[in-house]
């Protein structure tokens, strides 16, 4: 199982505000890239907590032949071609891209891109929705499931909550579905 991320927190004149940018985004992944199956959006607040705009995010299954490292770079000329410029750590940003995870590929030291992405085991609204695609997954570097994870995520520490009219755009077509 191959995961990425998908967030973003800003509007952009041609793809509109972020769940729509997002959903575009899974439209855009470009050839070699099938996109199986999605988790629900879910907002959530900055992490670390800032001023900005609260943040849609969700998770994608994915199915490809590109290396990981080919994958990153498909993930962030996708990025590029959405408007995201990077400045500075935790910016906010039209699009933000992640490998995840590729299947049970834990990255050597130095290897890029790092395998389970370093921080997914600390983001809930990277946990929740990889719940919903794989409950039984389990994080291949610390060998715990997707559920001790989320339990282990200090109360409180995050703001994530599922956005309501989730299904209201089909984001294989980006009509209402």
């Amino acid at each position: 199982m191959i995961f990425i991320g998908i967030g973003a927190n800003l509007s952009h004149p041609r793809w509109g505000p972020p769940r729509a940018i997002c959903a575009a985004a899974l439209r855009a992944l470009g050839p070699g890239i099938t996109v199986l199956r999605r988790a629900r959006w879910y907002e959530s607040a900055p992490v670390p907590v800032s001023d900005q705009p609260w943040y849609v995010n969700g998770l994608a299954e994915i199915a490809t032949g590109l290396s990981p490292a080919d994958l990153l770079a498909r993930l962030l000329a996708t990025e590029a071609g959405f408007g995201r410029a990077r400045s500075v750590p935790n910016a906010a940003r039209t699009l933000d891209l992640d490998v995840i995870a590729y299947g049970d590929l834990v990255s050597a030291p130095g290897e890029s891109p790092i395998l389970p992405h370093p921080r997914m085991h600390e983001r809930l609204f990277v946990l929740l929705p990889l719940a919903e695609l794989a409950p039984d997954w389990r994080h291949p570097r610390f060998g715990r499931g997707v559920h001790q994870l989320i339990d282990a995520v200090p109360p409180g520490d995050q703001v994530v909550r599922p956005v309501a009219d989730d299904r209201a755009e089909d984001w294989r077509s980006g009509r209402p579905g």
